[in-house]
This record gives C-alpha cells, sequence and structure tokens, in this order.
C-alpha cells in the first residue's frame, strides 16, 4: 500500500469537521505511516475499556470508574505523566474564562501544560473536558444557564484564554478542538469501541496527540503545527471538490445531450439550455443533501429494504465493484442507478408508506419531481402523480462519475505526479463549505454550439479551462505558461490520442483535420474522451453570471464574528447601553422571535445558517429563563406563555435535542429574510436552512416567503414610494387623491400581510403544513401583483430616463423622468377605472410586460436578466404600510457583492449605472464598490 493510501484510510475512519491535516503534511511528517502501538498497551487498553463499559451500562454508574478510565487513556496510551498534565487547584493561573452575559465560569477539568526547565514553560498546551458518559457531545449541557453543547463550551474556552488545542470526552468519544485564531474551527472525533475494531484509528489517536508531540517535536511537527501548515491546503481541497463537482455536471449534460441526439430531438424538444443546466445543478444539490441526511442519521441509512432500493451512500460502492469487475464500459449498457436516484427524489419529497418501510414526505421544491419533468420522461405540466414516468436513459457510468465527484476526492500525492482518491465524510463538511463549492457552479452555464462552429475544450491549470471556438485565435486564458502552449502544440500526436480524437470528431475527417494542430491541448471528459462538442450539441461553459458580478466565498470563521456582534445588542438588553457583560439581560422568547434579518446578497446562505445557528440557542435559552420557577407540569409557548389548557403542538418540547431542533425551525420560520438575483443561489441558500434545521420525521422549513430572487439594487424600498407613484416621494408636494391611492393599494396590503402573518403563526411539521404555508403565500401573492406591476413600471420609468445626473438634482424633480412617470399614471389611472375592481391584475398585465420590456432593455441576452425586487412588495409584513415601530428590519448581515465601479457598465449596462447614480449615489460619480 502507498503512503498515500495508508492516510487516506486512517482518515476516512474518523470524523471531522473543518480543516484538518492535509495529504502533502501527513506524506512529509510521516513518510513511514503512522507510529505502532504495543501488544501490551493494547491489551491494557481492551481490559479497561470493556471494564468502563460494564460500568456504563450498571442503574448507577460508578463516576470514580468513569474518571479512571479517562486517566487511563491520558496517563498511559497518550503518556501524559504528572510533570506535564495538571488538574484542579493545579491549574496554573489564566484557565477559566467568564461567560458574563450568561454568568457561568469556564474551566477545564485538566490542562497540559510544558513541564518545569522547559522552553516556555508551564503554557497551555491543550485543555481537556470530561462529561458524563451519556452526555452526547454535540448536544445541550443539560442543568447549564448557557445552553450549547460541550464542543461549543470548550471552543469559547479555548478562545478567551488563547489556547488553540482541547480535547472533550465523555469516555466512548474523544473530540479533540482546534482553535487557530481568527480561523475556522476543527472538530476531530476519535471513538474508543473503534480503536479495538480499526487499529488504525488508535495509531493515529497515539501519533498526534502523544506527550511527545506537544512537548519533544520540533515547533512546526507540533500538532498545531501541522494543522496550521494544512490550512493552507485546505482551501485547495474546497476547490478541487468544486471542480470535480463542475465536471460531473459537465458529464451529466453531456449525457442528456447525447439521448437527445440518439431521440432526434425528441427527449429534449422544448427544453432550452438553461433549464438543462439547472437540472443538472439540481440533481447534484439532492445528492449533496441525501449525503449529509444519510451520514447524519436523518433518513432511513441501516434499514434493509432502504439501503437496497433507496440510498445513495451505498450506491457508488455497488457500482464501482461492477466497473472494476467487468470494466466501466459495461456500464453505459444499462440505466437502473439513475432511475434507482429518481426513486430516491421522489420518496424524499412524497414519502413512503408501506408495512416494510415508512418516510416521511419531506416536501420542498428542491426534490419536486414536477419541477424537471423531462428528467423523469414526462411533458411539462404533468403531475407524477398521475402521469406514468419513462426517465432519461442515463447510464449507470455517468450516475457512478456523479457519485465519485462528490464522494471521492481526488487529492495530489506529493513528488509523484499522480493522484489518490479517498472518501469525503460529509460530516466533515461545513454547511458553508458546500455552499462554496455549488456557488462555483453559478459561474458556468449551459450553451448550444452553432451551426458550422464546432467547440473545443482545452486543458488548462484548475479553473482556467475555455470551451472556445476553432476559428477565434489560440490565445484565450488557459492558465498554462507560453512554452507549455508551444510544447503542446509540437508535440507529436501518438497513435492511441489520434483515434479518440477521431471518435470525439465523429469520424468527420474535416473535422479532424481542423482539430490535429491543438490535438494536445483538448481536454478529456470525466471518461477519457477528447471535448470535442459538434455544431448543434449543448456543452457547459463559463458564464458571467457569478464572478462578474463580484460573488465571493464566506468562511464560517467570519460569519460567526459579523452575526454574533450585529446580534447581541438586538437580543441582550445592556450592550447598546454599555452596560458590563455582566449586567447583560437576554430579552423575552417574543423579542427574539419578532426579530427579523436580512442577508441582501445572500449567495449561498452563509450568513443566514449562522444567524439560525446564534439566534436559536439565544431562543432556547431565553425559554430556559422564563421556565425558572415554573411547576413542572406547566410548560411554555415558542413566545414564551405559560401552557394550560393549550394543544401539544403549541408548547415547545422538554427534551434538549429536540428543543434546540423546533428553536431554529421557528427562526427559519420567522425571523430570515434573504435575495439573490441568481434564482439558483436562492435554491442552495434553501439547501444550506434546510440542511441545518432537517428535523427527522418533519417536512422541510417553507421558506419561499422569506428567500426570494430578485436585484436587491433595483426596485422600490417603501410603501410611501408606490403611494405617490414617485421613486422620490419627498418630492411630491401634493398627491391627487383618487382610489388607487386611498383605498386599493392599502386595502391590498392589508390583505397580504394577513396571509403572511397567518403562514409565519405555525411551524412546518408535515408536508400538509407546508402545503397550507404554500395555499397562503400564493394567495398574498395573487393579491399583490396589481401593485408589483406599478411598481415595475415606476422603475422602467426611472431606468429608462437615468442620465447619471441624479434625479435629486437641483432639489427638484428629474423632467425627462417627471414627463415619463406621469404618462405611466395617466395610465393606470385609465387601466384602473376602466376596470372591474376584480379583475385589476389581468388589465395591468400588459403594463407591466411593456415595464419589463423596459426595464432589461440593452441586457445582451444574460442568463437572469433584470428582475426589479420591490421590498414592501415582497415583505409586507416587514416594510409595508401601517405597520408603526415595527417597521424595517432588525438588521442586515452579509457578504455584499464587490465590483469596482469602473466594471458596472460592463456587466450590468450604461444605463443600470446611471439608475444607480440617480436613485442610490445621489449624483456621485467615480469607482466605487
Amino acid at each position: 500500500m502507498s503512503i498515500a493510501k495508508h492516510h487516506a484510510e486512517w482518515l476516512s475512519l474518523i470524523e471531522v469537521s473543518g480543516p484538518f491535516l492535509s495529504m502533502p503534511v501527513l506524506t512529509r511528517v510521516f513518510p513511514q505511516g503512522l507510529d505502532l502501538v504495543g501488544v501490551e498497551k493494547k491489551k491494557l487498553l481492551r481490559e479497561g475499556y470493556e471494564e468502563w463499559e460494564a460500568n456504563c451500562e450498571l442503574p448507577t454508574p460508578n463516576p470514580a470508574v468513569h474518571r479512571e478510565w479517562v486517566k487511563f487513556v491520558l496517563n498511559e496510551v497518550l503518556e501524559f505523566d504528572t510533570n506535564c498534565l495538571v488538574e484542579g487547584s493545579g491549574l496554573p493561573p489564566g484557565a477559566s474564562a467568564e461567560v458574563a452575559e450568561f454568568h457561568e465560569v469556564l474551566k477545564p477539568d485538566m490542562a497540559l501544560i510544558n513541564p518545569a526547565g522547559s522552553e516556555e514553560a508551564y503554557r497551555f498546551r491543550m485543555f481537556i473536558q470530561i462529561y458524563n458518559h451519556d452526555q452526547n457531545l454535540e448536544r445541550q449541557v443539560r442543568g447549564k444557564s448557557w445552553s450549547v453543547s460541550p464542543c461549543s463550551r470548550m471552543t469559547e474556552l479555548l478562545r478567551r484564554c488563547d489556547v488553540q488545542m482541547g480535547i472533550v470526552t465523555n469516555g466512548e468519544n474523544w473530540v479533540v478542538i482546534y482553535v487557530p485564531p481568527g480561523e475556522t474551527t476543527s472538530y476531530i472525533t476519535f471513538t474508543a469501541s473503534l480503536w479495538l475494531e480499526e487499529e488504525l484509528t488508535l495509531r493515529a489517536f497515539v501519533t498526534l496527540l502523544s506527550r511527545s508531540r506537544f512537548i519533544n517535536a520540533p515547533e512546526n511537527e507540533t500538532l498545531e503545527g501541522l494543522l496550521e501548515q494544512s490550512a493552507s491546503d485546505q482551501h485547495e481541497v474546497t476547490d478541487q471538490l468544486g471542480l470535480q463537482v463542475r465536471r460531473a455536471v459537465e458529464t451529466f449534460i453531456r449525457s442528456l445531450d447525447t439521448i437527445d441526439m440518439d431521440s432526434k430531438g425528441q427527449a429534449l424538444a422544448g427544453i432550452d439550455e438553461k433549464t438543462i443546466y439547472e437540472s443538472a445543478l439540481t440533481v447534484m444539490m439532492r445528492l449533496v443533501f441525501l449525503f449529509c441526511a444519510e451520514e447524519r442519521g436523518l433518513l432511513l441509512l441501516g434499514d434493509p429494504v432502504y439501503d437496497q432500493h433507496y440510498a445513495v451512500s451505498t450506491l457508488r460502492d455497488l457500482l464501482r465493484q461492477d466497473a472494476d469487475r467487468h470494466g466501466e464500459e459495461v456500464l453505459e449498457r444499462r440505466s437502473d442507478a439513475f432511475c434507482r436516484l429518481l426513486a430516491t427524489f421522489r420518496a424524499v419529497h412524497g414519502g413512503i408508506d408501506y408495512e416494510q418501510m415508512r418516510l416521511p414526505a419531506y416536501g420542498g421544491s428542491l426534490f419536486d419531481p414536477d419541477r424537471f419533468p423531462f428528467l423523469e420522461g414526462r411533458k411539462s405540466g404533468t403531475s407524477w402523480k398521475d402521469t406514468p414516468a419513462n426517465p432519461m436513459p442515463i447510464d449507470n457510468r455517468t450516475t457512478l462519475h456523479l457519485l465519485e465527484a462528490l464522494q471521492m476526492l481526488q487529492t495530489k500525492v506529493p513528488g509523484a505526479g499522480t493522484t489518490e482518491a479517498r472518501r469525503l465524510s460529509f460530516r466533515a463538511l461545513d454547511i458553508e463549505q458546500i455552499g462554496h463549492v455549488y456557488e462555483g457552479l453559478l459561474d458556468h452555464t449551459a450553451k448550444r454550439v452553432p451551426k458550422n462552429r464546432p467547440v473545443v475544450a482545452l486543458s488548462g491549470t484548475s479553473g482556467k479551462e475555455p470551451e472556445i471556438e476553432l476559428i477565434d485565435f489560440l490565445g484565450s486564458q488557459t492558465g498554462k505558461s507560453k512554452n507549455s502552449i508551444r510544447n503542446d502544440l509540437g508535440r507529436r500526436i501518438e497513435p492511441e490520442r489520434m483515434n479518440k480524437l477521431s471518435n470525439a470528431c465523429g469520424n468527420d475527417k474535416g473535422l479532424l483535420e481542423r482539430v490535429k494542430p491543438f490535438g494536445n491541448l483538448i481536454r478529456e471528459d470525466s471518461f477519457g474522451r477528447p471535448l470535442i462538442i459538434s455544431p448543434g450539441r449543448v456543452y457547459v461553459t463559463s458564464g458571467e453570471d457569478r464572478r462578474s458580478s463580484g460573488a465571493h466565498y464566506t468562511p464560517r470563521s467570519l460569519t460567526e464574528s459579523i452575526v454574533q456582534h450585529t446580534l447581541e445588542p438586538l437580543v441582550f438588553e445592556g450592550p447598546a447601553e454599555g452596560w458590563k457583560k455582566s449586567d447583560w439581560r437576554l430579552k423575552s422568547p417574543s423579542e427574539i422571535i419578532d426579530l427579523k434579518i436580512l442577508d441582501m446578497a445572500m449567495g449561498s446562505g452563509a450568513f443566514l445558517v449562522q444567524a439560525c445557528r446564534w439566534l436559536s440557542e439565544r431562543l432556547v435559552e431565553s425559554w430556559e429563563n422564563v421556565s425558572v420557577g415554573l411547576p413542572k407540569n406547566v410548560r411554555i409557548t415558542p413566545l414564551g406563555e405559560p401552557s394550560e389548557g393549550l394543544p401539544e403542538e403549541m408548547i415547545i418540547p422538554t427534551d434538549p435535542d429536540e428543543r434546540m431542533a423546533y428553536a431554529r425551525r421557528i427562526i427559519c420560520d420567522r425571523c430570515l429574510y434573504g435575495v439573490d438575483k441568481n434564482p439558483m443561489a436562492v435554491d442552495m441558500a434553501k439547501l444550506s436552512l434546510w440542511l441545518v434545521t432537517l428535523d427527522k420525521g418533519r417536512a422541510f422549513t417553507f421558506l419561499d416567503h422569506a428567500l426570494k430572487c430578485g436585484d436587491s439594487l433595483l426596485g422600490l424600498c417603501s410603501a410611501d414610494q408606490i403611494i405617490k407613484f414617485h421613486v422620490t416621494p419627498e418630492k411630491v408636494r401634493e398627491i391627487q387623491v383618487n382610489p388607487i391611492t386611498s383605498d386599493f393599494v392599502p386595502r391590498i396590503f392589508r390583505t397580504a400581510i394577513e396571509k403572511r402573518r397567518e403562514l409565519e403563526s405555525f411551524v412546518v411539521k408535515s408536508v400538509e403544513d407546508s402545503d397550507k404555508k404554500a395555499h397562503l403565500l400564493a394567495q398574498a401573492d395573487a393579491q399583490l401583483q396589481a401593485v408589483r406591476s406599478m411598481c415595475d413600471m415606476l422603475i422602467a420609468s426611472a431606468i429608462r430616463t437615468a442620465d447619471g445626473n441624479a434625479l435629486r438634482r437641483d432639489g427638484e424633480p428629474h423632467p425627462q423622468f417627471e414627463t415619463h412617470r406621469a404618462e405611466m399614471w395617466a395610465r393606470i389611472i385609465d387601466k384602473y377605472g376602466s376596470s372591474d375592481i376584480e379583475n385589476v391584475n389581468q388589465t395591468f398585465n400588459e403594463l407591466s410586460d411593456e415595464a419589463k420590456a423596459d426595464i432589461n432593455n440593452n441586457m445582451d441576452g444574460r442568463s437572469y436578466g433584470r428582475i426589479p425586487f420591490h421590498w414592501p412588495v415582497e415583505y409586507p409584513e416587514v416594510l409595508a404600510i401601517n405597520h408603526g415601530s415595527n417597521c424595517g428590519f432588525s438588521a442586515i448581515v452579509g457578504n455584499p457583492p464587490f465590483m469596482g465601479g469602473q466594471k458596472i457598465t460592463g456587466q450590468l449596462g450604461t444605463d443600470y449605472r446611471n439608475y444607480l447614480i440617480d436613485m442610490l449615489a445621489s449624483g456621485q460619480k467615480g469607482s466605487a464598490d
């Protein structure tokens, strides 16, 4: 076995969350593999574990036996002696931290320190905390005022004491926590029972955590040093996964395109390239969700029927066994694996209720079979419930490559020029990392090759592999050096390569002759076939939707800090007043639930995910504050009210884990809002929040009312703008009273707000609850359609007449805008006056279509166009009329797009830039972001 495979094997056996040791660091520092563990030590370890395990099974376990087991592991297995391991009163000063706002002092049970006489004697190297054997280390600690997990408590202690390493253990699980300053925290879990079954995990535990690794090793070979060196490689891991997923999407689309060509255009008839790309991206998002849910025990992985017919985590191994036994090409003859995936997607969406297996319906738009019915061989508009499916015959080889792109990470072997595949743990990936992988796919799109203009995909460095038209000049950026390109062009094409090129050209000799000069530069697909795309075929290429819009990856280390410091003054009484932390008072549950938090450029939802985590923890703590002193038979509602006489579904759960899951769903239901101009980013944000709120047996949280698609900068932001039909209503000295502004618009808002408040009043437990929310949202949106059309018309006037000299020029309305606005208003009055009030929406459609055409003028075929976002219309319960002191969002968190002002015109249009100058910048020009 190669050394890389050796390290890949033990890495696959432990659970990691966050950055960990990279393969280059492991192969450099441990070129001979992990340290061996002596036979006598393994024997004593087994005896100690069996004694501890027997004690745990007693009705009243002896705490002394529990503590002795932990000390045995520390003293005998890791060889921490009394010179470096201190506890209790022997802890040096500085080994505690006050969490004043929760009136708690955190302190470790033990600490590893540099021994006397050594360099930096008595410096803390590691804190150690021991919990009861039945305490889940990822769940809330019972009986504590600060209701977070043991791992979260240790993380906070380490940060406040400026110590990087900690261990939290319940005897069975040993979680190593690494807290580098300003970076993402890592959690590495070793399992004691696995030490006895998989010796590699014991060897890894001893190699990485023994006394010599901390006390005697050179600084760059201590565990902290190894992790620090590995941190720079972590971005490469995420980027590599992103590249693999993009290649898988490319493979999937090529398979769809081949099926379409074989059917003479019938398979994808009426399906545009954008929809094809979105379907491929959605399939990959569905898979990553299922991997996460299965690995976290939230689906039925382990159930024999589920494993045999539905599980996605085990399907790759079955296909790989067939491929290794008979060759990958044989897999192209069958397509049952993709049918199994479609069945699983249906099962998650609609549920299964058979005697042999029961799976609740989770609903949600992500898994909706009717979203892309062509994947099931159904026509648009048909229902999966009553129309037979005839799935696209995606062959098993393609499905294998989709699964391997997600499950097997290809890592470079240092010095060997090759790669090794190791299994990826989705428990180890932050939701933010998953979002980053998928945000990279927003850089790309699908296109169809024009007639007589075939396309080739050039091989380049990661992220620089453009697909160029053969008639174009070859000097397109590939990331390769000029010498490398020159060598590739001059090198003889090997016979095997020439055969592949000929096959890729469809044996078209003319095309082959045109391709030959670039034969060594052409990239291969995941099947090893040169990527030459014939006219009329669909291919994946880089687009302009994400990087050009200034979007960037947001790591958890950034979201944690920003969310905490932004929301603390809203959740506590004291920060804004300048009180000492010990005097802070946590606000009531109703005040927390009433908060409205917005990310107006949410991407894959990293800030909203962290806001959900942080707010739900505070909500649980607030519930517990309210519960203090109540009789045991009296519980509380989510708003903190006593439960006497209320039904069970209106009362918060008593189980700590269920309570935290319940809190996260309430926060998502009531507090979080997000906008993004890319509809696929909205789907990714929903995916992220579904992952953080997924509760076994309950349908997905309903998010459609809060996470929306649109341009945050293009639209109206106050109800006053609508009432006065003016983008700068403060300039309108008089307004003519008419039925639209005095009656129609206010009445519409009142009705819509009522519907939206009703849908926020209950938590989704079943698909029926989700359907009820969707019905209420549809009713609210239908009411608002005419008002939305009015808003579009006003924005059309603004963007059509924008000239970059500011609507606020000289304190008077822009003359050209004012003229156009008045014309629009006259048409609205005319349409409204000549219509039955019940048919206003329909009569305004014509005007709305004209407005959208004006708004999207000069867009030059950009993928999604300009989607105005009118804030009072989309979130009327937050920003609409008659809302008193609660009007508006409580806070905005986010990482807004950064695009230099000189790039705005090229990417978004001159009229859009002028609109921004007129509407948002008060006429100020320059290179602003």
